[in-house]
């Protein structure tokens, strides 16, 4: 027992002791085994309850291993793009000047326009408005602007993330572009140096540019600098020439409903004018006094006021009616030079003495005749055979009005829109010679009445068109269908959507008078379709030439005997048709127009030398009384065309037609509705040859007599009818049924139609 005691091995601090056997051996304690297995077993011990804890939390590590990896990713992604952010930035900002060479411009430039004839026509850019210190203007103003376009100006750097990530979000879940993220810093930097292309190379310019303007300039300056120079509409850039073009006095005087009006012009200045659309603008400018009360700018008890007394404009600022053209020559310049970048002149196409003209006959008329007729309003565009715009008025007076009726408004054209359905008929086979009976007829529930209820029975398509006659018009819109009428007035010039039902044979779709006149001049010019344009060149104060209309060539769109046969036809309205009002000396041709309950009447006439259309109405929409487009239209495209050709040479209207001789008999050119035979092949598309197996050109020409006008309806107004053995047979049932023409075919919207707006 001693024995044993005495070889137990006390520990000690001092180091392991040795223990001493029978034998004499000495043994460590590192070479013993029994304390290693103590060990290895408590190992065995932990790592069990390590896997029985992590059996009982797998599910927990598991999860938020999941999350961890998605965070990790997601950091390294991030680094990527900002590697990716940075390299375009690099990129980009290397292909700009230094920075040192930057410098903000004086001022903004000026834009002189003048007429074909060097008189000045208007002036355009800072319009005489001086630049107005932070200070020095009403503090309604930035505070406006702030509220509705940048919210969080003076807490930002330049670039608002916030707001940049609102407006994608909203972009996104709207499917399309309507909210953008620019700061006003962004936006002053884009004016004063960039061009206005949608690139991502502008985009990153924008960014660094404004960063730099915050580097360089405090806020108020940056705040002042984009007061000054921003665009207001209306031709005015700056808040102090705003102001005093739209309420007649400094932006030092503006009061909050004023400026809530101007601060929210800048989404879209010339949409939102007042000067143009006061409605749009008032209801703009209360979105801007809701956002000034939410931020705190305003109290509850003003915005009660400002909204009780909204602002109101200044009667007279500009007067005549050049500037209607010149409003549209500022609309149409950014696509064709860009930003502007120093004072330019500006030659457009206009003679400044037919404007003139064409305004004192607009207004003279509604004058005299205003009151007693219930008319208010009026417009007139006149364009020569290459495209050029000679005149354009737009309304009454352009003072009260900046609206331009000319190119803006649309109208129902009424019957002058039949030409197009009766180019279609030829195009289609039919001549002025062919015959129809004007009777009442009954499409669906429709009955296309002749106006005053009278019907003469069978008459020409030449008589028929001279005497406006409705039946005669549906009858070949049923017959050659809507969509070849529709393809017809596309080709000719219309651009605004056409529906393509029976009623378009008597110009029910709405144009403006600058597409409709601009339609008929291949009529005047031997048809050709030029490009309409106001402007003739654009240069540098030096001299340095920016843009120069060389005209080109136009395509033609109407084949010459077809030309030929429509002029000889629409010569008769104003010899002895419904424009008799509108003959002078001068050979010429054209069709009158007038909408339901005469609330719009046209008259589009033209020579040789010019296409002239005229409209009267109201803006509102009323009917005038009994005013017809054989009325004033007609008496004002006198007085403007017959200036307009003194001392010009004669020249005859282009193309002839040759009659069939009354004693010649050619077959029937519409189907029968008994024997349900197709109607006639329509002629190819001009500048296309028609298919082999399409051409019905007959073997032997027939007989023919010399050209003339269509004067198928005597000065009287008798009818020279032919007899039923006449130049074209006569049907046995001379009104088509309502299958005539086809079945309408409904445009099917592709994706693509979608995306472009269409």
């Amino acid at each position: 027992m001693a024995n044993r005691r005495d070889s137990r091995i006390e520990p000690s601090f001092e180091g392991p002791p040795r223990a001493k056997s029978q034998t004499g051996l000495s043994v460590s304690e590192e070479d013993r085994v029994v304390p290693s297995n103590r060990k290895a077993s408590a190992k065995r011990k932990s790592s069990k309850a390590k896997s029985s804890r992590g059996r009982r939390g797998g599910s927990g590590r598991g999860l938020f291993g999941v999350l961890g990896r998605l965070v990790y990713w997601c950091f390294v992604l991030a680094i990527w793009g900002g590697i990716a952010v940075a390299g375009v930035v690099i990129y980009y900002g290397a292909k700009m000047p230094a920075a040192t060479t930057w410098s903000i411009p004086d001022r903004a430039p000026n834009i002189k326009i003048v007429s074909a004839d060097g008189q000045l026509l208007a002036n355009r850019g800072m319009s005489g408005g001086e630049a107005v210190g932070l200070h020095e203007m009403s503090p309604y103003i930035p505070e406006a602007v702030i509220a509705i376009e940048d919210r969080r100006f003076y807490s930002h750097f330049g670039v608002d993330p916030i707001g940049l990530s609102r407006a994608m979000v909203t972009n996104v879940l709207g499917g399309h572009f309507s909210q953008g993220g620019s700061t006003l810093t962004q936006q002053l930097a884009k004016n004063l140096f960039l061009k206005p292309d949608r690139t991502l190379e502008r985009k990153v310019q924008e960014v660094l540019l404004a960063l730099w303007l915050e580097h360089k300039h405090s806020k108020d300056q940056i705040l002042e600098m984009y007061l000054n120079r921003v665009y207001f509409g209306s031709g005015a850039y700056g808040v102090e020439a705003a102001s005093r073009r739209y309420f007649g006095k400094s932006a030092r005087d503006v009061t909050l409903s004023e400026a809530a009006l101007l601060a929210g012009l800048l989404k879209a200045p010339s949409r939102l004018s007042p000067a143009r659309d006061p409605k749009a603008a008032e209801e703009r400018s209360q979105l801007v006094l809701a956002a000034m009360r939410e931020e705190g700018k305003i109290s509850e008890k003003e915005l009660k006021t400002a909204l009780s007394a909204p602002a109101t404009r200044s009667p007279s600022y500009w007067t005549g009616s050049e500037n209607y053209v010149a409003d549209t020559i500022m609309e149409e310049l950014p696509d064709l030079i860009g930003d502007v970048r120093g004072d330019i002149v500006i030659d457009s196409t206009v003679d400044l003495n037919l404007q003139k003209l064409a305004e004192q006959s607009i207004r003279r008329l509604i004058d005299e005749s205003g009151k007693k007729l219930n008319v208010t309003q009026g417009a007139l565009v006149s364009i020569d055979d290459s495209g050029a715009v000679r005149a354009m008025v737009g309304g009454y007076d352009y003072s009260t009005s900046q609206f331009d009726r000319a190119s803006e408004a649309r109208r129902q054209p009424g019957s002058a829109f039949k030409p197009f359905v009766y180019m279609a008929a030829l195009e289609a086979g039919r001549t002025p010679d062919s015959v129809r009976n004007d009777a009442p007829i009954k499409i669906g529930n429709w009955t296309p009445d002749n106006y005053g209820g009278k019907y003469f029975g069978k008459v020409t398509l030449a008589t028929a068109l001279a005497k406006s006659l409705n039946s005669v018009a549906a009858q070949l819109t049923m017959e050659v269908g809507p969509n070849a009428v529709v393809e017809a007035a596309h080709r000719m010039g219309i651009q605004s959507d056409l529906q393509a039902n029976t009623s378009i044979a008597l110009g029910t779709s709405e144009v403006t008078p600058l597409e409709l006149t601009s339609a008929y001049v291949p009529f005047a010019n031997g048809g050709y379709k030029p490009d309409i344009h106001f402007i003739r060149r654009v240069t540098t104060s030096d001299g340095k030439v920016l843009y120069d209309s060389a005209g080109g060539s136009a395509p033609r769109v109407i084949k010459p005997e077809i030309v030929g046969m429509m002029n000889s036809m629409m010569t008769g309205t104003v010899e002895v048709g419904t424009a008799k009002k509108a003959a002078f000396a001068w050979p010429s041709a054209g069709k009158t127009g007038t909408s339901q309950n005469s609330r719009d009447a046209w008259f589009v006439g033209y020579t040789a030398n010019l296409t002239t259309g005229v409209w009267f109405g109201n803006d509102d929409g009323t009917a005038m009384k009994k005013v017809t487009g054989g009325a004033l239209p007609a008496q004002a495209w006198h007085e403007f065309m017959v200036a307009a050709h003194e001392g010009v040479p004669v020249r005859p209207l282009p193309g002839t037609w040759k009659s069939t001789p009354p004693d010649t008999v050619v077959p029937d050119d519409i189907p029968s509705a008994d024997n349900n035979q197709p109607a006639p092949v329509p002629s190819a598309p001009v500048g296309q040859q028609a298919p082999a197996a399409q051409a019905t050109a007959p073997a032997t020409p027939a007989p023919v007599r010399a050209a003339r006008p269509a004067q198928t309806v005597d000065a009287d107004g008798d009818f020279n009818m032919p007899s039923d053995s006449g130049t074209t047979a006569s049907v046995g049932h001379p009104v088509p049924p309502g299958s005539v023409g086809g079945p309408l075919k409904k445009k099917r919207t592709s994706i693509l139609d979608i995306l472009g707006g269409g």
